[in-house]
């Protein structure tokens, strides 16, 4: 196993409710070996910082734990990583850390088995429709409405607009003139960032139902299960969560409790590859659709194997310059790739000024 970990600048300042300014995102990438020299590749990522955390535990403990293992056995592996750091923490760094070297191990095992990853895991429809994350709180509403202009050009017929601007009022122009630019059938979704509280929610997606949203995400914090059930009970618009979800439990709490419409994971804080594909069966044993957070080039897989999937994000924190192939949008959806294995091929050299760190167990 080998571990790099890289402090990524962004090509543009980003900014949402809650995190604030970010310039930049944290990369720890994984790549496995297996005693026949195939290989597999997986990575983590975090906002602005901590992801060396991930970085350290995966060389310190993780590896320890698994070195020598059967690459087939990925449960055994994944349960052997999760009670290796469990009492450091129930989710957070541990399940971050676990999430890249899961993705590298099935990575490694669809290699293996020379098919893609969507088709070694069972299989649905390759093509998947995707909406634009945009990453635009402090946008003039010009620039805003530009940057939907350029989704539009760049093939998607879905976006995501922040909201959680310090005055709701603005939220709710913004959202009409967004409505009014982009048409009435066209799907539009809200993320708040976890900016509000439950009852300030409710009153602001009351105010947003006219507009016809597929979703408004993170209208609270994660940890208020009971407030997203009222917000998606009294809101009058389906709620979306997940992305700050990082255990199969939490997404069972959330849909059981029916505090969620979307369930969001993100394949590489919620544990790989391994837990993305059961939280996708749970949610469809809750007649739920799936979606996704982050990731978008490894995910595609996830959605492409998921008979309930729905619209995956493309995320501002994307890799595709650091990619020798990365996902083409054609008409508001992507194909899975025919490569084996999630056919993701970084471009390391391209990378190398950014690394800060590496070790080889």
């Amino acid at each position: 196993m080998r571990t790099d970990f890289y402090q990524v600048p962004l090509p543009v300042v980003l900014t949402d409710a809650k995190h604030g300014e970010m310039s930049h995102f944290e990369l720890v990438t994984v790549q496995v070996e297996d005693s026949d020299g195939a290989t597999g590749l997986g990575y983590t990522y975090a906002v602005n910082s901590g992801a060396e955390a991930f970085a350290v535990l995966v060389d310190r403990y993780l590896a320890p734990a698994i070195l020598g293992a059967e690459v087939d056995r990925t449960e055994h592996i994944w349960q052997q990583m999760w009670w290796a750091v469990h009492y450091a923490g129930r989710g957070g760094h541990a399940t971050s850390a676990i999430s890249a070297v899961d993705i590298a191990l099935w990575d490694l095992r669809a290699r293996r088995a020379k098919q893609p990853l969507w088709r070694f895991l069972g299989g649905y429809d390759p093509k998947v429709p995707v909406y634009a994350g945009g990453i635009d709180l402090e946008f003039s509403i010009e620039e805003l409405l530009a940057q939907a202009d350029r989704f539009r050009e760049e093939g998607f017929r879905a976006i995501k607009m922040k909201v959680g601007r310090r005055f709701w009022r603005e939220d709710v122009e913004r959202v009409a003139r967004m409505r009014e630019h982009v048409g009435d059938d066209f799907p539009l979704m809200v993320d708040a960032n976890m900016g509000w509280t439950a009852d300030h929610a409710i009153k602001v997606a009351r105010a947003l139902s006219e507009f016809d949203l597929v979703w408004v995400e993170e209208p609270t914090i994660p940890d208020d299960v009971a407030g997203h059930a009222r917000v998606l009970r009294d809101g009058g618009v389906a709620v979306a969560t997940g992305e700050n979800l990082h255990t199969l439990y939490e997404f069972a709490r959330v849909m059981g409790e029916e505090a969620v419409s979307f369930p969001q994971p993100d394949i590489c804080n919620v544990g790989g590859v391994s837990v993305f594909r059961k939280v996708a069966t749970l949610a469809e044993a809750h007649n739920l659709p799936v979606s996704s957070h982050g990731a978008h080039d490894v995910t595609v897989h996830l959605m492409a194997a998921a008979p309930n999937r729905t619209f995956m994000e493309t995320h501002g924190f994307g890799l595709d310059r650091f990619l020798t192939e990365s996902l083409k949008i054609v008409d508001g959806a992507v194909i899975a790739p025919e490569r084996p294995g999630h056919g993701l091929t970084f471009d390391f050299e391209a990378l190398r000024p950014y690394r800060i760190g590496t070790s080889k167990p």
